[in-house]
């Protein structure tokens, strides 16, 4: 994967969120909570919709991927993360780094393409309800989340391969609390406007489409929404998109805050803020939007938890 002619570097230093030491430990306590309930909800959701007969709808099989996603996506970056907590040094080797770099740009690209096959999923099922079971067929709900897979690995393949095949022969300092993209480039010695161009037109291509899928179908969904006679059933309507429409909202903005901005106007201090919100707060929000705003899955999980009890 890299060139070993040129590259020095054997590993990194992974700098953390700040240097403050008197924050650490409050800091370690507070994502380690929040890395711990977001394994519980993810885990929790996905073992109650695959455990409920009734949760066996297309709707249910897109969101346990979605848990499964923000499960692994989370679980890639906050255990490292927690350790620039604990050490004074927080290294990493430049293959574990690669590793690092391929699985969250894999997680992330899903995350982005299954909201979209979530979008579809709302837009047949709202405006065209009597062929939902057909076009929403166990075969198609599959290919709908395959494809986001393979897509997503083939492009963080590409991507990781490109960025540690540059020359490493300076500093391996990190600004960041994980293998990323923009703060590797800032420590390359080899020209990274190619690269860079990569990932503007990657990301761009993936973010626009996707949104462009999500905002089509809510056009479409609004439009047949708004030509319901019965209040009750609008009510309905809008209840069963509120959630993915938050949960659209919250990451889509701050991944084009991150990624669909010149280079030039990239602070890694700002990236870094960022950075933490869409990598450990929405893998905890994710749960909790569908799970507080989704009767069925409140009815199943009460179910669940008062049969532990008894």
């Amino acid at each position: 994967m890299a060139q070993m002619n040129c590259t020095q570097v054997t590993e990194f230093i992974l700098v953390g969120l700040m240097d403050r030491q008197e924050l650490k430990m409050p800091l370690f306590v507070i994502f380690l909570s929040i890395y711990l309930f977001t394994v519980v909800c993810n885990l929790g959701l996905i073992l109650v919709i695959r455990a409920d007969a009734k949760l066996n709808t297309p709707m249910y099989f897109f969101l346990s991927n979605l848990a499964f996603v923000d499960f692994c996506y989370s679980s890639v970056i906050t255990p490292k993360m927690l350790g620039n907590f604990l050490y004074k040094q927080n290294s990493i080797t430049f293959y574990a780094c690669a590793t690092q770099l391929a699985f969250f740009l894999t997680f992330m690209v899903s995350e982005c393409l299954l909201l979209a096959s979530m979008a579809y999923d709302r837009y047949v099922a709202i405006c065209n309800p009597l062929l939902y079971m057909v076009t929403m067929s166990p075969a198609i709900c599959i290919q709908l989340v395959i494809v986001p897979y393979s897509y997503s690995f083939l492009m963080a393949l590409f991507h990781t391969i490109l960025t540690f095949r540059l020359c490493y022969c300076g500093p391996n300092v990190i600004n960041h609390f994980y293998c990323d993209d923009m703060p590797l480039l800032r420590l390359t010695c080899s020209d990274t406007h190619s690269k860079q161009l990569w990932i503007f037109a990657c990301a761009g291509i993936t973010f626009i489409s996707s949104v462009l899928i999500v905002f089509v179908s809510y056009m479409f969904i609004i439009s047949a929404i708004l030509r319901m006679r019965s209040a009750e059933g609008r009510r309905k309507a809008f209840s069963t998109c509120s959630s993915h429409m938050l949960a659209v909202t919250i990451f889509y903005g701050t991944l084009i805050f991150m990624y669909l901005q010149p280079s030039s106007n990239h602070s890694l201090d700002t990236d870094k803020m960022a950075s933490v919100f869409y990598t450990v707060i929405i893998p905890m929000l994710n749960p909790l939007i569908y799970s507080l705003r989704n009767k069925d899955v409140k009815e199943r999980i009460m179910e669940k938890v008062c049969s532990t009890i008894k």
